[in-house]
C-alpha cells in the first residue's frame, strides 16, 4: 500500500539554478527528505505548452536542453532517468474522457531536470511529463489539476515547475538585485492563497491588478501552480520549501502542500 504523497510547486527560475549552489537550491534538495519514494514523478513544466493536452509515454524520455546561450557546463548536464510508461498509460486512463493523449515526441525539459537533479540527483525514479493545452483558461487547468488527485495514493509525485512571478523583460541581471515592489506583492498574494485555500485569487489572479500584470505578462510560469492547487485538500498542511525572489523579477517561491 502506498503512502499518500504530497504535492508540490517548483519555482525553477533560471536554468543556470541547475548548476548553482545557493539557498535556493539547497533547500528544494533537502525538500525530499520527508517525502517517502515516489513510484514515479509526474511534472507539469512551463515549457511544455501544446495545443491539447499530452502526456510523455517514453521508456527512455530524451532529456531536452530548451535554452540557448548559456554556458558549457548546463549542456554537460546529464540526467538520464528511466520513463514510465505504464504510469503514462494510469494517467492517460484517468483523463481520457478529457481527450488526453500519450506521445513520445517530447521528453523532460528544463522545467524538469533542473530541479529534479538537486532533488534526486540519482535519477533513478521514473519521470514523466504532462503538457499545458495553450488553447484553455485558467479554470480548466485548476480542474484538470484536480482530476489527478487518485494518482497521490498510487505512489505518484505530482510537481508544478514554474515561477508564480515570472518577469524577463524587466529583469535585473544583478545577482544581489532587491525584488521589485510589485513582485513582492504578488508573491505574498498568490502564497498567502494558497496558504488559506483561497483558490478563487488564485484562478482570477488577474484581479490584483498591474502587479498582476507586471508578474505574470504570459500565462506558462504561472499555470503549473493551478494544477498543485487543483490537488491541494482540505486536510493539507502548506510549507514554503523556499521562499524568494531572483533578478527582481523571477519568483523562486517552492511549496508543498501536505
Amino acid at each position: 500500500m502506498n503512502e499518500k504523497m504530497p504535492v508540490l510547486f517548483i519555482g525553477h527560475g533560471s536554468p543556470m539554478n541547475a548548476v548553482l549552489s545557493n539557498e535556493y537550491t539547497e533547500a528544494i534538495s533537502k525538500s525530499t527528505e520527508n517525502i517517502p519514494r515516489p513510484e514515479a514523478i509526474l511534472v507539469i513544466s512551463a515549457h511544455w505548452e501544446t495545443d491539447g493536452t499530452f502526456i510523455t509515454s517514453s521508456d527512455s524520455p530524451e532529456q531536452i536542453y530548451d535554452f540557448y546561450g548559456f554556458p558549457k557546463e548546463l549542456y554537460d548536464i546529464k540526467y538520464k532517468p528511466t520513463g514510465s510508461k505504464k504510469y503514462a498509460q494510469i494517467v492517460a486512463d484517468e483523463l481520457k474522457e478529457l481527450g488526453v493523449k500519450l506521445t513520445e515526441k517530447w521528453g523532460i525539459d528544463h522545467g524538469a531536470w533542473s530541479v529534479l537533479r538537486h532533488m534526486y540527483p540519482k535519477a533513478d525514479i521514473p519521470v514523466f511529463q504532462m503538457s499545458l493545452n495553450r488553447l484553455k483558461d485558467e479554470q480548466y487547468h485548476y480542474n484538470l489539476g484536480k482530476k489527478l488527485s487518485k494518482l497521490r495514493d498510487k505512489g505518484i509525485l505530482i510537481i508544478g515547475s514554474g515561477d508564480i512571478v515570472h518577469n524577463l523583460r524587466i529583469m535585473d541581471y544583478d545577482t544581489f538585485a532587491l525584488p521589485f515592489d510589485f513582485a513582492t506583492e504578488f508573491d505574498n498574494y498568490i502564497s498567502g492563497s494558497i496558504e488559506h485555500r483561497e483558490h478563487e485569487n488564485i484562478i482570477a489572479y488577474q484581479k490584483l491588478g498591474e502587479s498582476a500584470k507586471l508578474s505574470v505578462p504570459t500565462k506558462e510560469h504561472y499555470l503549473p501552480l493551478l494544477y498543485i492547487a487543483g490537488l491541494q485538500e482540505e486536510s493539507d498542511e502548506v510549507n514554503f520549501i523556499y521562499k524568494g525572489i531572483q533578478n527582481g523579477s523571477i519568483s523562486m517561491t517552492s511549496i508543498k502542500i501536505g
